[in-house]
C-alpha cells in the first residue's frame, strides 16, 4: 500500500487588537500556506461572522470533492479514448447545524457538464462518473452521499 503525506500551515490573521477577548472582538480571517503555492485567504462563512469575500472551509470542502471527481473523470475518459473538450461543475452541498451548534454535511450534488468529441461514446462517458466517484480520494473520505447529475454533450 502506498501512502502520501500532505502539509499545510494555517495562520490566523484576525487578531484586531484584543485577541479572542469576546465573541465579537476578533475576525475569523486566516491564511492557508502550502509550500511553493499561492497563499489562500480564508474566513468563516458569513453565517458565522466571516468575511463573504474570502474562501471558507465549507466552500473549499465542496471544491475539493468536485475537483477530485473531475480529475478522476478526466483520467478515466482519457484511458477510455473519450476526448473531453470542456468540463464544468455547478456543485452544491447541504450542511445542517444542530441546536447545540454542531454541524455536518448531509449531501453533495455534483452537476458536471461535459462536452466530448465522440458522439458514439456518450453513454460510456456518462457511466464513467460513477467510476470516478468510486476512485475519488475525497469522496472516499466522506460519510455522506455524493450524488451525480451529469450532462454529456457532443
Amino acid at each position: 500500500m502506498k501512502s502520501y503525506h500532505y502539509q499545510s500551515l494555517i495562520k490566523w490573521t484576525g487578531n484586531i487588537g484584543k485577541g479572542t477577548n469576546s465573541y465579537s472582538s476578533y475576525e475569523r480571517s486566516y491564511d492557508i500556506i502550502i509550500k511553493n503555492k499561492p497563499i489562500l485567504k480564508g474566513s468563516a462563512d458569513p453565517a458565522f461572522r466571516g468575511n463573504a469575500d474570502l474562501h471558507n472551509p465549507e466552500d473549499l470542502f465542496l471544491a475539493s470533492i468536485s475537483s477530485c471527481h473531475m480529475l478522476w473523470y478526466l483520467h478515466l475518459c482519457s484511458v477510455n479514448k473519450i476526448t473531453v473538450i470542456d468540463y464544468h461543475d455547478k456543485a452544491t452541498a447541504k450542511m445542517e447545524e444542530t441546536a447545540k451548534g454542531k454541524g455536518h454535511f448531509i449531501e453533495a450534488i455534483l452537476r458536471p457538464e461535459v462536452v466530448i468529441l465522440e458522439k458514439d461514446k456518450i453513454e460510456l462517458a456518462e457511466s464513467l462518473h460513477q467510476k470516478a466517484n468510486e476512485f475519488c480520494f475525497i469522496a472516499n473520505s466522506c460519510n455522506f452521499p455524493i450524488h451525480h447529475n451529469p450532462t454529456i454533450k457532443f
